[in-house]
């Protein structure tokens, strides 16, 4: 979404990052200048599952972040460095790897693993790269960015409904599909070098996107490590550096958070369990990466994501912490 520049940047349509898009937001939004309709970038939200006054306008407009629609890959990628970070994703027998270079630009790619629609998706705000199962009763659906934010969360919008859909949440929050849930899939959130190293064929996102982005510069700059949250969110909590990475797990309604400088000072693997169901957590600290095993060996889903962004939406989740010696 919309993160303010530190100097004033010439408004372009190739820059949504610009200070002129955040000043004419701001003194739209306090002059009243705009409708709701333009406030919610044409989407209905009054019967929405979330109180309209905690959606914000992130301030591009709907698909002012182009979503990848028809994603090209490529066997290698001698343009990616080993310490650079991708979502990397195994499903029906196929690896791909996507760079959070080109996510922090579009956030949502629209995918297939043979003939399974996936949908990969990337919040820069929150830190959280998850995947999904994206289909409706068998119908396959295509997603883009709304524009809007939900705890400074992106929410998507399927193009077959229209409904607005939380990443967090993998919840449609608003439209005719209010209420369903996406399959979510593990992901992992690794680097280059080891995902490669695990998944020697994987292929890769192509930076050849048809799109006009300098993916060799983060338009988030030191943003991963500032205490600065851009947008408001319903619940904070100072236990943890805002921008602190954990690793969450959520079983049937229960969370758990594991910090990773909580797992800093333990050895990987860490056994553990929540709401009954025991796994295997992986963790690496160099990485700053993990992913869990149920007791089948099956992979289950693990979010990673900063901790503000965890506990603004999981305010009791149980905090996973080195016991004392």
């Amino acid at each position: 979404m919309l993160i303010p520049q530190e100097k004033p940047s010439k408004c372009s349509p190739f820059n949504f990052f610009s200070q002129c898009s955040v000043t004419l937001l701001v003194v739209s939004l306090f002059t009243g200048a705009i409708n709701a309709a333009e406030q919610y970038n044409g989407f209905d939200l009054s019967q929405s599952l979330i109180d309209q006054k905690e959606i914000l306008h992130g301030g591009p407009p709907r698909d002012g972040i182009p979503a990848l629609t028809s994603p090209k890959f490529v066997a290698g990628a001698k343009t990616l460095a080993d310490d650079d970070r991708v979502l990397g994703l195994t499903l029906n027998g196929v690896s791909k790897a996507y760079p959070i270079r080109i996510l922090n630009y579009h956030e949502i790619v629209n995918d297939h693993f043979s003939k399974q629609a996936v949908l990969i998706s990337y919040c820069p705000l929150c830190g959280t790269g998850m995947a999904f199962r994206s289909e409706n009763n068998e119908q396959a659906l295509t997603f883009g960015v709304s524009g809007l934010l939900y705890n400074s969360d992106v929410l998507m919008y399927d193009r077959q409904t229209e409904s607005l859909w939380s990443q967090i949440l993998a919840k449609s929050i608003s439209g005719k599909l209010q209420g369903k849930q996406l399959e979510t899939l593990p992901v992992e959130h690794t680097t280059w070098r080891d995902w490669k190293e695990r998944y020697p064929n994987t292929k890769v996102l192509s930076f050849d996107t048809g799109f006009m982005r300098n993916y060799h510069r983060s338009p988030y700059g030191n943003y991963d490590q500032s205490e600065r949250i851009y947008f408001p969110v319903t619940h904070t909590d100072r236990r943890y550096h805002p921008k602190e990475v954990v690793l969450g797990i959520q079983v049937d309604g229960d969370f758990k958070a594991y910090p990773m400088v909580e797992l800093d000072q333990i050895s990987s693997p860490l056994r553990d369990s929540v709401n009954g169901i025991s796994f295997q957590l992986i963790f690496d600290s160099k990485t700053r990466s993990g992913r869990a095993l149920d007791q089948t060996g099956k992979p289950y889903p693990v979010l990673r994501s900063y901790w503000f962004a965890w506990i603004a939406f999981h305010p009791t989740s149980e905090i996973w912490r080195k016991p004392e010696e």
